[in-house]
Parts: structure tokens; sequence; C-alpha cells
């Protein structure tokens, strides 16, 4: 099974090599607010699924855009959505926490951002609308499973180091789309007591979920930028080679199966 995926990987990496990637800014207004995303995708003919990417408590910062721009090379449609508004990035942590914590203290503005973002992603004329699902990187994986918790209706919620605890369970029937996490097991963020709680409470719910843990892995593994704001701020931040190459075939593989 898994190299009949890889070769439809391949193949669609065959296809999208011939294509031209195209990408735009995109402002766009939410409850009276201007935000600023990044839309990524390539110039071959055809309707595609569309993938939104969310980004780390940072703000929608060039590695969201990347990792949109990577899966336009992959042939999907991706949109970097922005949770904090037209020019608001953090340069330090204390920053990061009061932008993060102030979007999570506002769950209705939090889904109304998270909602608009996709509307505006499945609405792109490259994009199938009724094929989508979303990535989220730290504060942006813990967004995503808090949208999957609440039933929004996407094939697949992908969670790279985000927080997985919740002091609501969700019950059977609610998560819509399969769940992909990919942790780092050394990551003092995500504690071996909140990946085991999360395990019990998608089991109970009889959630499609597969979890990763990497071993020796730390918070931000995938990010390239994660050992600079590691030493500078003191921060048990690392870049993981292994596990960002592995993790980012398995989100291939994942989203090939959920899509095909």
């Amino acid at each position: 099974m898994r190299s009949l995926i890889t070769m439809l990987i391949f193949s669609l990496l065959s296809i999208s090599a011939h294509a031209e990637i195209k990408s735009e800014e995109v402002k766009y207004t939410v409850a009276g607010k201007e935000y600023t995303g990044f839309l990524a995708y390539n110039t071959s003919e055809g309707k595609r699924p569309g993938v939104l990417v969310i980004h780390e408590w940072w703000g929608h910062n060039n590695y969201a855009r990347k990792r949109a721009t990577m899966l336009a090379e992959l042939g999907y449609t991706a949109f970097a959505l922005d949770m904090y508004g037209t020019g608001v990035l953090a340069d330090h942590p204390d920053d990061a926490k009061k932008f993060m914590n102030a979007t999570f203290a506002d769950f209705s503005g939090l889904k109304a951002k998270f909602q608009s973002a996709h509307e505006l992603l499945k609405n792109h004329p490259t994009v199938d609308s009724n094929r989508t699902a979303t990535i989220g990187y730290c504060m942006g994986g813990g967004i995503n499973m808090a949208m999957a918790r609440s039933g929004e209706d996407l094939d697949g919620f992908i969670v790279l180091h985000g927080s997985l605890g919740t002091k609501a369970p969700v019950n059977s029937g609610i998560v819509k789309g399969r769940i992909l996490v990919l942790n780092g097991a050394d990551d003092p963020f995500v504690p071996a007591e909140q990946v085991a709680a999360f395990e019990a409470e998608m089991k109970a719910a009889n959630v499609d979920y597969k979890l990763i843990n990497y071993q020796g892995a730390k918070h931000s593994f995938s990010a390239e930028h994660a050992d600079e704001k590691g030493k500078k701020f003191n921060l048990p931040l690392a870049y993981n080679r292994e596990a960002d190459l592995d993790s980012w075939n398995e989100i291939q593989i994942f989203l090939e199966d959920i899509f095909k």
C-alpha cells in the first residue's frame, strides 16, 4: 500500500515539475480587521485539493509561506492564513505568547478567522472545494485540534509539534476528518501525559487518527529557525533534520491518502 502511495506521489511530483508555481499575497477582512495571507498554486489545469497552513505563535512569517510553496510544488493549492492581522509579528516570545493567548481567548473569533480562510481557499478557481485539509505548526497545530474538536468539515487535520490538550474532550461523531499528529517525544510543551490523554480521547471518540512521536525531537523540530530562537531566548526549541524530513514524507502520504 505504501509503495502504491509513493508511486502516486512521484507521479504528482512529475506533473507539478512542468507547471509554474504562482504565489501572491491576499488581503482579506474578518470582523472589520484586515489580514494578509499567502496563496501558492501551480498553473496546471484542473481543480485540485486545497490545504490551509497555520503559522506558529510568531505570526504569519516566511516559514508558513515556505510550507505553502512546498505544497504547491506537490500539486496542491495552499493558503497560509493570518491569525493576528496584517503586519503583526512577534520578535520576542513574550509578545508571541500575548498574541497567542489573545487568539485562543476569543474562540468565536478564532473560528471565524479559520472559516474565512477556509472559504477563501475553497472559492479559489483551482480548488476542488470538496477536498480540503489543514496543516498547523506549533500554535497552528493547537488551532487545528481545536477546529477538529469543534466539528469543522475538512478531510484532514495535521498537527506538527502542537498542543494536544483540552478541557473538553470531544465526543464521538464530532470530528469530521482524519487527524495526523507529528510530535517531538522530547518536547516539554507536549508532555507524555498530554499525549497519552489525547490518544485516550481519540480512541474513546472513535476518531481516525495517527500519531508519530519522534524520539530526541524537541519543540519546533520542523523549523530551521528553531535553533536560533531557542538559543536566543533560552527555550527548548531545536531543529531536527531527520524528524523534519520524515514528517514531511508522512504529510505527503497522508494527503495522498485522504484525497485519493
